[in-house]
Protein backbone atom coordinates (compact mmCIF):
# COMPACT_ATOMS: atom_id res chain seq x y z
CA UNK A 1 0.00 0.00 0.00
CA UNK A 2 2.73 2.24 0.30
CA UNK A 3 3.18 2.77 -3.17
CA UNK A 4 -0.01 2.48 -4.46
CA UNK A 5 1.08 2.23 -8.34
CA UNK A 6 0.68 -0.51 -10.64
CA UNK A 7 3.61 -2.85 -10.82
CA UNK A 8 3.72 -2.83 -14.71
CA UNK A 9 3.11 0.71 -16.16
CA UNK A 10 5.13 3.17 -18.36
CA UNK A 11 4.25 6.85 -18.30
CA UNK A 12 2.06 8.04 -20.76
CA UNK A 13 2.99 9.85 -23.68
CA UNK A 14 2.08 13.82 -23.10
CA UNK A 15 0.23 13.95 -26.32
CA UNK A 16 -1.93 11.43 -24.60
CA UNK A 17 -2.12 12.65 -21.30
CA UNK A 18 -2.97 16.45 -22.95
CA UNK A 19 -5.78 14.76 -24.73
CA UNK A 20 -7.41 13.72 -21.37
CA UNK A 21 -6.15 16.96 -19.44
CA UNK A 22 -7.37 19.68 -21.88
CA UNK A 23 -11.04 18.60 -21.53
CA UNK A 24 -10.74 18.16 -17.44
CA UNK A 25 -8.85 21.82 -17.49
CA UNK A 26 -12.51 23.81 -19.66
CA UNK A 27 -14.43 21.65 -17.52
CA UNK A 28 -12.86 23.23 -14.41
CA UNK A 29 -12.08 26.95 -15.38
CA UNK A 30 -16.33 26.81 -16.49
CA UNK A 31 -16.80 25.90 -13.06
CA UNK A 32 -14.90 28.83 -11.83
CA UNK A 33 -16.63 31.46 -14.48
CA UNK A 34 -20.31 31.75 -13.51
CA UNK A 35 -21.17 34.70 -12.08
CA UNK A 36 -17.66 36.25 -12.32
CA UNK A 37 -18.75 39.08 -14.79
CA UNK A 38 -21.68 40.18 -12.33
CA UNK A 39 -18.68 40.06 -9.04
CA UNK A 40 -17.04 42.90 -7.42
CA UNK A 41 -13.24 42.43 -6.33
CA UNK A 42 -14.40 40.59 -3.09
CA UNK A 43 -11.66 41.86 -0.29
CA UNK A 44 -9.30 45.09 1.01
CA UNK A 45 -6.39 42.39 -0.23
CA UNK A 46 -7.70 42.38 -4.10
CA UNK A 47 -8.70 46.25 -4.32
CA UNK A 48 -5.53 46.97 -3.22
CA UNK A 49 -3.45 44.75 -5.41
CA UNK A 50 -5.53 45.82 -8.18
CA UNK A 51 -4.45 49.33 -7.35
CA UNK A 52 -0.80 48.91 -7.06
CA UNK A 53 -0.81 47.25 -10.16
CA UNK A 54 -2.21 50.48 -12.08
CA UNK A 55 0.04 52.42 -9.85
CA UNK A 56 3.24 50.09 -11.41
CA UNK A 57 2.18 51.38 -14.94
CA UNK A 58 2.26 55.23 -13.65
CA UNK A 59 5.83 54.37 -12.36
CA UNK A 60 4.73 54.68 -8.98
CA UNK A 61 6.94 51.62 -7.66
CA UNK A 62 5.80 52.79 -3.94
CA UNK A 63 4.17 49.28 -2.59
CA UNK A 64 6.01 47.26 -5.08
CA UNK A 65 7.01 44.88 -2.20
CA UNK A 66 3.70 45.11 -0.59
CA UNK A 67 2.93 41.56 0.89
CA UNK A 68 6.61 40.61 -0.26
CA UNK A 69 4.74 39.99 -3.64
CA UNK A 70 6.79 41.81 -5.95
CA UNK A 71 6.85 39.29 -8.95
CA UNK A 72 2.84 39.11 -8.66
CA UNK A 73 2.41 43.16 -9.52
CA UNK A 74 5.01 42.84 -12.24
CA UNK A 75 3.20 39.57 -13.51
CA UNK A 76 -0.13 41.61 -14.23
CA UNK A 77 1.82 45.21 -14.97
CA UNK A 78 1.19 44.82 -18.51
CA UNK A 79 -2.49 44.12 -18.40
CA UNK A 80 -2.60 46.86 -16.56
CA UNK A 81 -1.49 49.06 -18.94
CA UNK A 82 -4.02 47.41 -22.05
CA UNK A 83 -6.87 47.21 -19.36
CA UNK A 84 -8.08 48.92 -16.03
CA UNK A 85 -11.55 46.53 -15.75
CA UNK A 86 -10.68 44.31 -13.16
CA UNK A 87 -12.99 41.80 -14.54
CA UNK A 88 -9.95 40.95 -16.77
CA UNK A 89 -7.73 40.31 -14.08
CA UNK A 90 -9.93 38.42 -12.75
CA UNK A 91 -10.69 36.39 -15.79
CA UNK A 92 -6.55 35.62 -16.08
CA UNK A 93 -6.84 34.61 -12.35
CA UNK A 94 -8.96 32.06 -13.32
CA UNK A 95 -7.08 30.76 -16.34
CA UNK A 96 -4.14 30.99 -13.71
CA UNK A 97 -5.76 28.81 -11.50
CA UNK A 98 -7.11 26.39 -14.10
CA UNK A 99 -3.68 25.56 -15.52
CA UNK A 100 -2.09 25.51 -11.50
CA UNK A 101 -4.83 22.47 -10.55
CA UNK A 102 -4.16 20.57 -14.62
CA UNK A 103 -0.09 20.70 -13.52
CA UNK A 104 -0.67 19.65 -10.22
CA UNK A 105 -2.43 16.88 -11.26
CA UNK A 106 -0.15 16.34 -14.21
CA UNK A 107 2.90 16.44 -11.45
CA UNK A 108 0.91 14.01 -9.28
CA UNK A 109 0.03 11.64 -12.34
CA UNK A 110 3.30 11.70 -13.25
CA UNK A 111 5.20 10.89 -9.60
CA UNK A 112 2.92 7.67 -9.49
CA UNK A 113 2.38 6.60 -13.16
CA UNK A 114 -1.32 7.46 -13.51
CA UNK A 115 -2.98 6.32 -16.57
CA UNK A 116 -4.42 9.37 -18.88
CA UNK A 117 -7.96 9.28 -18.00
CA UNK A 118 -6.87 8.86 -13.86
CA UNK A 119 -4.76 12.39 -14.35
CA UNK A 120 -8.30 13.96 -15.53
CA UNK A 121 -10.35 12.28 -12.63
CA UNK A 122 -7.73 13.84 -10.04
CA UNK A 123 -8.01 17.39 -12.02
CA UNK A 124 -11.48 17.13 -11.62
CA UNK A 125 -11.24 16.46 -7.80
CA UNK A 126 -8.84 19.22 -7.35
CA UNK A 127 -10.44 21.92 -9.29
CA UNK A 128 -13.80 21.58 -7.81
CA UNK A 129 -12.07 21.95 -3.90
CA UNK A 130 -14.54 24.33 -2.54
CA UNK A 131 -11.91 26.55 -1.48
CA UNK A 132 -9.56 26.67 -4.15
CA UNK A 133 -12.85 27.13 -6.08
CA UNK A 134 -13.19 30.14 -4.21
CA UNK A 135 -9.38 31.55 -4.21
CA UNK A 136 -9.61 31.57 -7.90
CA UNK A 137 -12.20 34.33 -7.86
CA UNK A 138 -10.61 36.88 -6.31
CA UNK A 139 -7.42 38.89 -7.49
CA UNK A 140 -4.70 37.90 -4.91
CA UNK A 141 -1.71 35.57 -5.61
CA UNK A 142 -3.39 32.70 -4.79
CA UNK A 143 -3.53 31.16 -8.02
CA UNK A 144 -0.28 32.09 -8.98
CA UNK A 145 1.24 30.50 -5.55
CA UNK A 146 -0.16 27.20 -6.71
CA UNK A 147 0.98 27.07 -10.33
CA UNK A 148 4.82 27.47 -8.77
CA UNK A 149 3.96 25.10 -5.98
CA UNK A 150 3.39 22.41 -8.06
CA UNK A 151 6.56 23.28 -10.46
CA UNK A 152 8.68 23.42 -6.81
CA UNK A 153 6.59 20.07 -5.83
CA UNK A 154 7.88 18.08 -9.39
CA UNK A 155 11.11 19.84 -9.08
CA UNK A 156 12.57 18.94 -5.47
CA UNK A 157 10.89 15.74 -6.40
CA UNK A 158 13.39 15.08 -9.33
CA UNK A 159 16.01 15.92 -6.93
CA UNK A 160 15.74 13.23 -4.80
CA UNK A 161 15.31 11.07 -7.19
CA UNK A 162 17.84 11.67 -9.60
CA UNK A 163 20.44 13.45 -7.01
CA UNK A 164 22.64 16.08 -9.16
CA UNK A 165 23.78 19.60 -9.43
CA UNK A 166 20.97 20.61 -11.99
CA UNK A 167 18.06 19.36 -10.23
CA UNK A 168 18.66 21.17 -6.96
CA UNK A 169 19.56 23.80 -8.52
CA UNK A 170 16.03 23.40 -10.95
CA UNK A 171 14.26 22.96 -7.63
CA UNK A 172 16.31 26.05 -6.01
CA UNK A 173 15.10 27.72 -8.94
CA UNK A 174 11.48 27.06 -8.24
CA UNK A 175 11.53 28.38 -4.22
CA UNK A 176 13.21 31.64 -6.09
CA UNK A 177 10.26 32.11 -8.11
CA UNK A 178 8.15 31.30 -5.20
CA UNK A 179 9.58 33.87 -3.24
CA UNK A 180 9.11 35.97 -5.83
CA UNK A 181 5.15 35.82 -6.02
CA UNK A 182 4.70 35.66 -1.84
CA UNK A 183 6.47 35.13 1.39
CA UNK A 184 4.65 32.11 2.13
CA UNK A 185 6.80 29.96 0.51
CA UNK A 186 9.34 30.30 3.41
CA UNK A 187 7.06 27.82 4.86
CA UNK A 188 7.94 25.61 2.68
CA UNK A 189 12.05 25.99 3.60
CA UNK A 190 11.54 23.89 6.98
CA UNK A 191 10.05 21.21 5.13
CA UNK A 192 13.00 21.05 2.14
CA UNK A 193 15.55 21.13 4.96
CA UNK A 194 13.99 18.16 6.40
CA UNK A 195 13.81 16.41 3.18
CA UNK A 196 17.12 17.71 1.91
CA UNK A 197 18.41 16.11 5.46
CA UNK A 198 16.92 13.04 5.04
CA UNK A 199 18.06 12.62 1.13
CA UNK A 200 21.69 12.69 2.93
CA UNK A 201 23.73 12.43 -0.41
CA UNK A 202 26.08 15.37 0.49
CA UNK A 203 25.07 17.34 -2.63
CA UNK A 204 24.36 20.84 -0.96
CA UNK A 205 26.71 20.23 1.52
CA UNK A 206 29.26 20.38 -1.11
CA UNK A 207 30.80 24.59 -0.96
CA UNK A 208 30.34 24.58 -4.96
CA UNK A 209 26.83 23.49 -4.93
CA UNK A 210 25.71 25.47 -1.57
CA UNK A 211 27.22 29.15 -3.16
CA UNK A 212 25.06 28.62 -6.27
CA UNK A 213 22.26 27.61 -4.50
CA UNK A 214 22.70 30.61 -2.57
CA UNK A 215 23.47 32.82 -5.42
CA UNK A 216 20.11 31.39 -7.26
CA UNK A 217 17.93 32.40 -4.22
CA UNK A 218 19.65 35.89 -4.00
CA UNK A 219 18.96 36.79 -7.23
CA UNK A 220 15.36 37.65 -7.23
CA UNK A 221 16.52 40.28 -4.28
CA UNK A 222 19.23 41.80 -6.11
CA UNK A 223 17.59 42.37 -9.21
CA UNK A 224 14.31 43.71 -7.69
CA UNK A 225 15.64 45.33 -4.94
CA UNK A 226 17.85 47.41 -7.84
CA UNK A 227 14.27 48.04 -9.44
CA UNK A 228 12.91 49.29 -6.20
CA UNK A 229 15.98 51.07 -5.46
CA UNK A 230 15.71 53.05 -9.12
CA UNK A 231 11.92 53.56 -8.03
CA UNK A 232 12.94 55.55 -4.93
CA UNK A 233 12.80 52.40 -2.59
CA UNK A 234 15.60 51.33 0.14
CA UNK A 235 17.59 48.22 -1.38
CA UNK A 236 16.60 46.39 1.78
CA UNK A 237 12.68 46.93 1.50
CA UNK A 238 11.44 43.46 0.37
CA UNK A 239 13.38 41.37 3.08
CA UNK A 240 12.38 43.86 5.96
CA UNK A 241 8.95 42.94 4.82
CA UNK A 242 9.53 39.48 6.03
CA UNK A 243 10.06 41.11 10.00
CA UNK A 244 7.16 43.26 9.30
CA UNK A 245 4.45 40.32 8.13
CA UNK A 246 5.47 37.84 10.60
CA UNK A 247 6.36 39.77 13.74
CA UNK A 248 3.90 42.93 13.78
CA UNK A 249 5.01 45.41 16.36
CA UNK A 250 1.52 46.73 17.45
CA UNK A 251 -2.13 44.93 16.80
CA UNK A 252 -3.98 45.70 14.20
CA UNK A 253 -7.73 47.47 13.57
CA UNK A 254 -9.18 44.17 14.62
CA UNK A 255 -7.11 43.88 18.04
CA UNK A 256 -4.81 40.98 16.62
CA UNK A 257 -1.76 41.19 18.59
CA UNK A 258 0.28 38.48 17.16
CA UNK A 259 0.70 35.72 14.25
CA UNK A 260 1.12 32.24 16.49
CA UNK A 261 -2.04 30.45 17.86
CA UNK A 262 -2.20 27.06 18.70
CA UNK A 263 -5.37 25.50 17.58
CA UNK A 264 -5.64 22.27 16.36
CA UNK A 265 -9.28 21.52 15.44
CA UNK A 266 -9.57 24.97 12.71
CA UNK A 267 -8.61 22.96 9.44
CA UNK A 268 -10.58 19.50 10.69
CA UNK A 269 -13.58 21.70 11.21
CA UNK A 270 -13.15 23.54 7.80
CA UNK A 271 -12.32 20.31 6.35
CA UNK A 272 -15.58 18.35 7.35
CA UNK A 273 -17.90 21.38 6.42
CA UNK A 274 -16.70 22.45 3.31
CA UNK A 275 -14.67 20.14 1.98
CA UNK A 276 -14.85 16.69 0.18
CA UNK A 277 -14.60 13.32 2.33
CA UNK A 278 -12.00 12.31 -0.13
CA UNK A 279 -9.74 14.64 1.42
CA UNK A 280 -10.29 13.16 4.89
CA UNK A 281 -9.93 10.08 3.21
CA UNK A 282 -6.41 10.78 2.27
CA UNK A 283 -5.23 12.13 5.69
CA UNK A 284 -6.55 9.46 7.78
CA UNK A 285 -4.53 7.15 5.46
CA UNK A 286 -1.15 8.84 6.25
CA UNK A 287 -0.72 7.07 9.38
CA UNK A 288 -0.32 3.71 7.88
CA UNK A 289 1.61 4.98 5.03
CA UNK A 290 4.25 5.93 7.35
CA UNK A 291 4.66 2.96 8.92
CA UNK A 292 4.87 0.65 5.96
CA UNK A 293 7.77 3.32 5.00
CA UNK A 294 9.47 3.34 8.31
CA UNK A 295 9.45 -0.46 8.44
CA UNK A 296 10.77 -0.60 4.59
CA UNK A 297 13.51 2.37 5.94
CA UNK A 298 13.83 5.51 3.90
CA UNK A 299 15.83 7.54 1.94
CA UNK A 300 14.60 8.63 -1.12
CA UNK A 301 10.72 8.25 -0.71
CA UNK A 302 8.20 7.43 -2.73
CA UNK A 303 5.79 9.50 -4.83
CA UNK A 304 3.26 8.81 -1.85
CA UNK A 305 4.97 9.63 1.17
CA UNK A 306 6.43 12.66 -0.45
CA UNK A 307 3.02 14.14 -0.79
CA UNK A 308 2.41 13.06 2.69
CA UNK A 309 5.29 14.72 4.30
CA UNK A 310 4.21 17.69 2.53
CA UNK A 311 0.67 17.41 3.61
CA UNK A 312 0.99 16.74 6.87
CA UNK A 313 3.84 19.78 7.81
CA UNK A 314 1.78 21.96 6.09
CA UNK A 315 -1.14 21.28 8.57
CA UNK A 316 1.02 20.64 11.37
CA UNK A 317 2.75 24.00 10.38
CA UNK A 318 0.00 26.06 10.52
CA UNK A 319 -2.03 24.87 13.34
CA UNK A 320 0.57 26.77 14.97
CA UNK A 321 -0.38 30.00 12.90
CA UNK A 322 -3.15 32.09 13.37
CA UNK A 323 -5.91 30.52 10.48
CA UNK A 324 -7.79 30.69 7.07
CA UNK A 325 -8.84 28.66 4.80
CA UNK A 326 -6.18 29.70 2.67
CA UNK A 327 -2.93 28.83 4.95
CA UNK A 328 -3.10 25.49 3.27
CA UNK A 329 -3.81 26.85 -0.27
CA UNK A 330 -0.40 24.67 -1.61
CA UNK A 331 -1.99 21.74 1.12
CA UNK A 332 -6.15 20.72 -0.58
CA UNK A 333 -4.51 19.41 -3.86
CA UNK A 334 -2.65 17.06 -2.15
CA UNK A 335 -4.97 15.85 0.59
CA UNK A 336 -7.39 15.46 -2.72
CA UNK A 337 -4.60 13.91 -4.34
CA UNK A 338 -3.90 11.01 -1.32
CA UNK A 339 -7.80 10.77 -1.13
CA UNK A 340 -7.78 9.28 -4.74
CA UNK A 341 -4.51 7.46 -4.70
CA UNK A 342 -6.28 5.69 -1.55
CA UNK A 343 -9.66 5.38 -3.27
CA UNK A 344 -7.73 3.92 -6.42
CA UNK A 345 -5.42 1.35 -4.44
CA UNK A 346 -8.78 0.00 -3.01
CA UNK A 347 -10.70 -0.13 -5.72
CA UNK A 348 -7.94 -2.15 -7.53
CA UNK A 349 -7.29 0.23 -10.01
CA UNK A 350 -10.70 -0.04 -11.63
CA UNK A 351 -10.83 2.64 -14.04
CA UNK A 352 -14.81 2.40 -14.31
CA UNK A 353 -15.58 2.20 -10.51
CA UNK A 354 -12.81 4.84 -9.88
CA UNK A 355 -14.56 6.88 -12.08
CA UNK A 356 -18.05 6.44 -10.54
CA UNK A 357 -17.13 7.28 -6.83
CA UNK A 358 -14.60 10.00 -8.01
CA UNK A 359 -17.97 11.50 -10.01
CA UNK A 360 -20.11 11.25 -7.11
CA UNK A 361 -17.22 13.10 -5.12
CA UNK A 362 -16.57 15.61 -7.68
CA UNK A 363 -20.38 15.93 -7.86
CA UNK A 364 -20.86 16.97 -3.77
CA UNK A 365 -18.04 19.50 -4.40
CA UNK A 366 -20.38 21.32 -7.23
CA UNK A 367 -23.25 21.54 -4.47
CA UNK A 368 -20.53 22.97 -1.74
CA UNK A 369 -19.82 25.17 -4.60
CA UNK A 370 -23.56 26.42 -5.16
CA UNK A 371 -24.36 26.64 -1.65
CA UNK A 372 -20.78 28.35 -0.20
CA UNK A 373 -19.99 30.41 -4.03
CA UNK A 374 -22.55 31.01 -6.51
CA UNK A 375 -25.03 31.52 -4.15
CA UNK A 376 -23.27 34.58 -3.05
CA UNK A 377 -22.12 35.71 -6.48
CA UNK A 378 -23.70 39.76 -7.57
CA UNK A 379 -22.80 42.41 -6.29
CA UNK A 380 -24.60 46.57 -5.65
CA UNK A 381 -21.49 48.59 -4.93
CA UNK A 382 -22.03 49.63 -8.65
CA UNK A 383 -25.01 50.57 -7.50
CA UNK A 384 -23.92 52.31 -4.91
CA UNK A 385 -21.69 54.61 -7.04
CA UNK A 386 -24.43 55.83 -9.39
CA UNK A 387 -26.34 56.75 -6.66
CA UNK A 388 -23.55 58.69 -5.64
CA UNK A 389 -22.69 59.87 -8.82
CA UNK A 390 -25.92 61.04 -8.69
CA UNK A 391 -25.88 63.05 -6.22
CA UNK A 392 -22.73 64.65 -7.00
CA UNK A 393 -20.90 62.96 -4.38
CA UNK A 394 -16.46 63.55 -5.20
CA UNK A 395 -14.94 62.10 -2.12
CA UNK A 396 -16.73 59.31 -0.22
CA UNK A 397 -15.35 57.46 3.05
CA UNK A 398 -15.72 53.64 3.52
CA UNK A 399 -16.07 51.67 6.61
CA UNK A 400 -13.26 49.76 6.52
CA UNK A 401 -13.72 48.07 3.23
CA UNK A 402 -12.66 49.16 -0.38
CA UNK A 403 -14.95 47.50 -2.52
CA UNK A 404 -16.87 50.21 -4.01
CA UNK A 405 -13.50 51.95 -4.74
CA UNK A 406 -12.97 50.48 -8.81
CA UNK A 407 -16.07 51.90 -9.53
CA UNK A 408 -15.22 55.44 -8.46
CA UNK A 409 -13.48 58.32 -9.72
CA UNK A 410 -9.78 57.33 -8.68
CA UNK A 411 -8.39 58.26 -4.80
CA UNK A 412 -12.12 59.56 -4.48
CA UNK A 413 -13.17 56.85 -1.38
CA UNK A 414 -11.46 57.11 1.54
CA UNK A 415 -11.41 53.86 4.18
CA UNK A 416 -11.71 54.52 8.00
CA UNK A 417 -10.96 51.97 10.52
CA UNK A 418 -13.30 54.34 13.21
CA UNK A 419 -16.15 56.42 13.33
CA UNK A 420 -14.23 58.73 15.36
CA UNK A 421 -12.20 59.76 12.22
CA UNK A 422 -15.11 60.87 10.42
CA UNK A 423 -15.09 64.53 11.95
CA UNK A 424 -11.75 64.82 10.29
CA UNK A 425 -12.74 63.27 6.73
CA UNK A 426 -15.71 66.14 7.12
CA UNK A 427 -13.29 69.01 7.57
CA UNK A 428 -11.41 67.39 4.50
CA UNK A 429 -15.07 68.00 2.49
CA UNK A 430 -15.72 64.07 2.17
CA UNK A 431 -19.66 64.03 1.37
CA UNK A 432 -20.87 60.57 2.31
CA UNK A 433 -19.89 57.65 4.53
CA UNK A 434 -20.95 54.34 2.85
CA UNK A 435 -21.69 51.89 5.88
CA UNK A 436 -20.32 48.99 4.27
CA UNK A 437 -20.53 45.77 6.24
CA UNK A 438 -17.04 44.55 5.73
CA UNK A 439 -16.59 45.73 8.75
CA UNK A 440 -18.42 42.89 10.25
CA UNK A 441 -16.21 40.23 8.27
CA UNK A 442 -12.98 41.84 9.66
CA UNK A 443 -14.24 41.90 13.40
CA UNK A 444 -13.33 45.97 13.09
CA UNK A 445 -16.60 46.89 15.33
CA UNK A 446 -16.02 50.49 15.76
CA UNK A 447 -19.14 51.99 14.23
CA UNK A 448 -22.10 51.68 16.58
CA UNK A 449 -23.57 55.48 16.58
CA UNK A 450 -23.43 55.56 12.52
CA UNK A 451 -25.01 52.26 12.57
CA UNK A 452 -27.62 54.07 14.88
CA UNK A 453 -28.44 56.77 12.27
CA UNK A 454 -31.32 56.78 9.87
CA UNK A 455 -29.59 56.24 6.20
CA UNK A 456 -30.10 57.61 2.90
CA UNK A 457 -30.37 54.74 0.84
CA UNK A 458 -29.55 50.89 1.53
CA UNK A 459 -28.65 47.88 -0.54
CA UNK A 460 -27.92 44.30 0.28
CA UNK A 461 -24.45 42.97 -0.86
CA UNK A 462 -24.71 39.42 -0.63
CA UNK A 463 -21.10 38.25 -0.16
CA UNK A 464 -20.42 40.30 2.71
CA UNK A 465 -22.27 37.56 4.18
CA UNK A 466 -20.56 34.29 3.26
CA UNK A 467 -19.20 31.93 5.20
CA UNK A 468 -15.74 31.21 3.27
CA UNK A 469 -15.03 35.67 2.97
CA UNK A 470 -15.70 35.46 7.12
CA UNK A 471 -13.17 32.15 7.80
CA UNK A 472 -10.61 33.84 5.28
CA UNK A 473 -10.14 36.83 7.68
CA UNK A 474 -10.23 34.78 10.86
CA UNK A 475 -6.56 35.35 10.52
CA UNK A 476 -7.15 39.56 10.41
CA UNK A 477 -9.43 38.96 13.09
CA UNK A 478 -7.58 36.33 15.19
CA UNK A 479 -10.40 34.25 16.26
CA UNK A 480 -10.97 30.68 15.59
CA UNK A 481 -13.44 28.21 13.80
CA UNK A 482 -16.78 28.44 16.14
CA UNK A 483 -16.39 32.46 16.45
CA UNK A 484 -16.20 33.16 13.20
CA UNK A 485 -19.13 30.96 12.20
CA UNK A 486 -21.00 32.94 14.72
CA UNK A 487 -20.02 36.72 13.69
CA UNK A 488 -21.12 35.19 10.10
CA UNK A 489 -24.52 33.92 11.04
CA UNK A 490 -24.67 37.33 12.98
CA UNK A 491 -24.25 38.84 9.65
CA UNK A 492 -26.52 36.68 7.64
CA UNK A 493 -29.38 37.90 9.95
CA UNK A 494 -28.72 41.61 8.87
CA UNK A 495 -31.14 42.75 6.04
CA UNK A 496 -28.84 45.38 4.00
CA UNK A 497 -24.88 45.23 3.90
CA UNK A 498 -24.35 48.63 2.69
CA UNK A 499 -25.76 52.05 3.61
CA UNK A 500 -25.14 55.85 2.86
CA UNK A 501 -25.31 58.46 5.23
CA UNK A 502 -24.61 62.25 4.98
CA UNK A 503 -21.48 62.91 6.75
CA UNK A 504 -22.33 66.26 7.61
CA UNK A 505 -25.32 65.19 9.82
Amino acid sequence: MADFTPAKYENPSRTATLAWLLPAWVLVAAVRLPGLAGMALPDYDSVRNWQIVQELVRGDLRHLFYHASPGFYLLFAPLAALQSNFHWYLYLNVLLSTVAVGTLAAVVGYMVRLRPPETALLTLLIGTSTFLTFAARDFTMNSVMLLTFAGLLHAYYQRIQRPSRRTLLTATAWLALGLCFNYKFLFCLPILLVLEWRAADGLLRQPSNAGRVLLVLSAPYLVLGLVGWVGGLQWWRWPATYYGILFPSASNAAGRASNFRLDLLYYPHYLVAFESPVQWLGLLAFPLIFWRVLRAGWQRPNAVFYLAVWSYCFLGGFSLLLKAPRGLLFAYGLFAALGFLVLRHVLRQRLGWLTVVVGVAVLGNMIHIQQEIYAYTGTNYPAVAQWLQAHHSHKTVSTVGLSLAPYLAPDSLKSITDEKQLPTMRKRHYQYVVLDAYWRVTGIAHFDSLRRQRPLATWREPLLTAPLLFLEHSEFSGIDYPETMRRQQAAAQDTVQLAVFELNQ
